[in-house]
This record gives C-alpha cells, structure tokens and sequence, in this order.
C-alpha cells in the first residue's frame, strides 16, 4: 500500500484512514477474502512437481535424456514469456469473471494431458502449455468449471456484497489506492509502463530472483539426492526446507507490513539465500549441506514473495499496474529458463557448484537492482515532499481523472519503499 502523507490523505478520501478499522469493516475484508483468495488458492497446482517425479523414475519411461529433461523445463517458462503481458491486456480489456475461469479450464486440460504423455515431443508440447500429473489437473478442471460461478468480477460490480457493502469496499479502496476508480483500457498506459525504468526495474529484480526460485524448486530433490541420500529419502528431506521457507514468508511478509518497508527485506532475504549456496559450496558433510538448502529456500522463497507483491503497491493507474506486473513475470522468467537450462548434467560436478556459483552471482545482482529501486524511490518521496513543502501557493488537491490520469507521478503518491 502506498504511504499516504497527512496532507495527502484529504484528496484519497474524506475518511481517516482508522475510521476503517471497524468490526464491519473487518467482517467485510473477510468476506472479500474468503471469496476471492481461497478460490485463487485452490486453482493454483505446484509447478514443481516433475522435479520429484523425476527424482522417483517417473519420467525415465519416456526415454529422454537429461538435457532434453532441461530443455522440457525451460519449455514451460518460454510460455510465460509470450503470453504473461497480453493475457493480462485481455484481463483488463474483458470481464475476469470470465477470463480467470477458462484459463483455468485450458490449465487444468493440459494438466490431465500431460499424465498422458508417452514421448519426449508430447512432454515438450504439454510443457510450453502446463503442469503435471492427471489427479491435479482432473481437480483443477473441477474447479474451473465452478470458478464461473463464484470468481467475482471488478469490485464495483461484485454481485456478491451488498449496495452498503460496495459502497464501503469502495470507499476503502479510494482511501488507499486507485482500485476504486474505473478506468477503461487505454493503450497509453501500456506506454507508460513500458517507459518506466521503475517499472523495468522490478522485472529484472524478479529476474535475479526467478533463476534461483525456478531452480532450486526444480532441482531440490536432485540436489538433495546427489548428497548422498536415497530418492526416496530425498523425496521426503524436500519438506522440511519448504515448510521452513514457509514460516520465513508468513513471519517476514507480516513484519514487512508492520513496518511498511520492503527493499530491506529483500535485500536480508538474498543474504540469507547467498549464505545457503555458500554453505553447499564449502562445506563437505551432507548434513551440513542440508542446513545449506534450508537457508537457501528460505531466502530464495521470502525474497520473492515480497518482490513480486511491490509493484502491485508502487504502480498506478490499473492498466499500467497490470502492464508492470506481466513485464515483472516476463522478464523474470527469462531468468528462470536461464536456471533450468543451467543445472544441467555436464555443470553437476562437485554438487553442481559451478551453477551454485552463478546462482550467488543473480542475487547479488537482485541486490543492486532492490538498491537502485529504493535509493532512487526514497529520494522520489523526499523531492515530492519538498515541493508540498516549500511552494509558495498551496498546490490544489488532484480530482479523481488527474489521480488516474497521472497514476503513481501524481504529486502526493508516495512510494513504499
């Protein structure tokens, strides 16, 4: 959420902003929640999960060789790369009610598909498309037929709150951000988007991130079985730093919010993931080695999740907002296919500590772009500040269509940094 300065909260909404703290209020967030998160939840299926169908021989009967198994993983991410920004262009353009749902259908087809391949070219052909595994996508073809009836569509058209309700949902939603207003598709936008270097920054800081997240989900079992450890121990020993990286995520995200601060959890989370790679590289013992994975999934997994939520809180109007948010996925796994491409078989000698190597490499990379974004966004509030501050006749509080029209360069926007 964007910091609101005090002069600045009069021009968002007539409201201060503790008048929101109500019981009702409360009671309204989670009924939104409840219908909006919770269906998001279900509809999403791992997209790991051929890394550990791999490590147990269920991908050995479709006699592919190991750097065709890397080309099939890239394969996944090259879909992301062509679709992620005009999927999001229809999604503004079209009603989501609609959109969400068929995605989900499409997902959960190519799911069920993919638990029937029998060669490497149908394994490639699903891939480009999606997941794997014909229980998770028989479910998610369930749930896409019921999304049509329960996924909402924009907030001030949501059938399923009341006139007050609405009223009040909008009201929030103008004292804190632009999700109230209701902007049509312009294609100005797009442009906006595309010529902010903020914008481009976010993208190739989740490009740091992607190659370490997408590789390290990807690759775990195997890296935990080349240790030393049984496939089906390693099955087993890929739970422990997933649900440690699990807890990383809710305690760090919720301090993030407490503290309304990012960048320096970002940056904290790339050290503690730096310091798991440096751990699998020096250290000889499997179980110190173990402790290594721990650290990195618990960096690698914290560090995205508060990435990829910040351009959602710094980017305005909503179709730029949507713009930025697909060029940060795009650009991001562009990184991912450069991981998965990389942890391959003739770069696994001594526990693949070539690719480990270059893995520190893209979050110190991470790290100066989260560096440049926060410098330069600081200095941003700080000069908008002063402008407030010293004009000599008091600048007139921005209308509604000026809000829209100038998004997150409006004069009292202030950036979370």
């Amino acid at each position: 959420m964007s910091v609101k300065t005090p002069s600045e909260e009069g021009s968002l909404s007539t409201k201060d902003k503790d008048d929101f703290n109500t019981p009702e209020d409360r009671k309204l967030v989670r009924k939104v929640d409840l219908r909006v998160s919770d269906h998001v939840r279900v509809g999403h299926a791992a997209r790991s999960n051929i890394g550990n169908a791999r490590i147990i021989g269920l991908v050995d009967d479709l006699h592919i060789s190991p750097p065709e198994y890397n080309t099939a993983l890239a394969l996944y991410f090259v879909s992301y790369v062509l679709f992620e920004i005009p999927a999001n262009i229809i999604l503004k353009r079209f009603n989501p009610q609609i959109w969400l749902p068929t995605l989900t259908l499409f997902w959960g087809s190519v799911t069920v598909a993919q638990g029937f391949v029998t060669n490497k070219a149908g394994l490639f052909g699903i891939r480009f498309c999606d997941r794997i595994f014909i229980l998770e996508g028989v479910i998610t073809l369930a749930f896409g037929l019921f999304a049509y009836l329960v996924v909402p569509t924009w907030s001030h058209k949501a059938k399923f709150l009341t006139s007050s309700e609405k009223e009040r949902l909008l009201a929030r939603l103008d004292a804190d951000s632009d999700a109230a207003l209701i902007e049509k598709f312009q294609w100005k936008y797009v442009k906006q988007a595309l010529t902010d270097h903020l914008v481009w920054g976010y993208a190739f800081l989740f490009h740091g991130f992607a190659f370490v997240l997408y590789s390290l989900s990807l690759f775990m079992p195997s890296i935990i079985a080349g240790l030393g450890y049984k496939s089906w121990q390693a099955q087993l020993m890929t739970v422990p730093p997933n649900t440690l990286a699990s807890f990383s995520i809710w305690g760090t995200v919720w301090l993030s919010s407490k503290v309304n601060r990012r960048a320096h959890f970002i940056i904290g989370a790339a050290l503690v993931a730096i310091l798991g790679y440096i751990i699998l590289l020096t250290t000889k013992t499997p179980g110190a080695q173990y402790v290594g994975v721990h650290f990195a999934a618990a960096g690698v997994y914290t560090g995205n999740a508060l990435l990829l939520s910040w351009p959602g809180e710094n980017v305005s109007a909503q179709t730029k907002r949507a713009i930025a948010v697909a060029m940060q996925i795009t650009i991001g796994d562009i990184g991912a296919i450069a991981g998965v491409l990389i942890y391959r078989p003739n770069l696994s000698a001594h526990r693949f500590r070539t690719p480990h190597i270059i893995s520190i490499g893209y979050l110190l990379f991470a790290i100066l772009v989260t560096i440049y974004l926060a410098t330069y966004m600081s200095r941003e509030n700080k000069r908008r500040d002063e402008v407030l501050a010293t004009s000599e006749t008091e600048i007139p509080l921005s209308t509604p269509e000026q809000r829209q029209e100038q998004g997150d360069r409006e004069i009292r926007y202030r950036y979370v940094i």
